[in-house]
């Protein structure tokens, strides 16, 4: 299984310490350059990056498709262009990926997408998670995640927690 990160849902799980939601779901995982070099810039800020950057699991692998990248800086900032443009040339399983333009670009380009709720929801049916509401409270106090109430409520009512 191919799985291609963009930063948000790295860095999401990296802020409230459950980046192995990652590993023990897909295994191994691949990011651009662009996308690591977003991610280290937490440590500026205080967060500690000791997991991330002792992950063997997560693979730097850069597009070597540039004029599509490049097409995508046209509207997408660089780690999602480095991010769709790499998941396009190795037929990704999946783009791992929250921001709605990059999604909608993704989902044109014909790749499959999964944003950090459907991981976790992902990982709560491989009995990898026991329960998802709690993961994302602390989503929301601990990094800010935005999760419409309605969105959050329905997601709480279809996993019956």
């Amino acid at each position: 299984m191919i799985i291609i990160s963009d930063t948000s849902v790295i860095s999401n799980l990296i802020l409230i310490d459950r980046l192995k939601i990652l590993n023990d779901l897909f295994g191994e995982i691949i990011i651009p350059t662009t996308v690591r070099k977003e991610i280290l810039k937490l440590e500026e800020y205080g967060i500690s990056l000791k997991e991330f950057n002792n992950s063997p699991w997560i693979k730097i692998q850069d597009p070597t498709n540039k004029k599509l990248e490049n097409e995508l800086l046209e509207s997408l900032d660089a780690g999602e262009s480095a991010a769709i443009a790499l998941a396009y040339e190795l037929k990704a399983d999946y783009l791992a990926i929250d921001e709605k333009a990059g999604r909608r670009t993704a989902k044109s380009l014909g790749i499959k997408i999964i944003g950090l709720i459907g991981i976790l929801i992902q990982g709560k049916e491989a009995n990898l998670i026991d329960k998802v509401k709690p993961i994302l409270d602390q989503l929301i106090s601990d990094a800010s995640f935005y999760l419409g109430e309605e969105f959050y409520q329905q997601i709480i009512e279809n996993l019956r927690e």
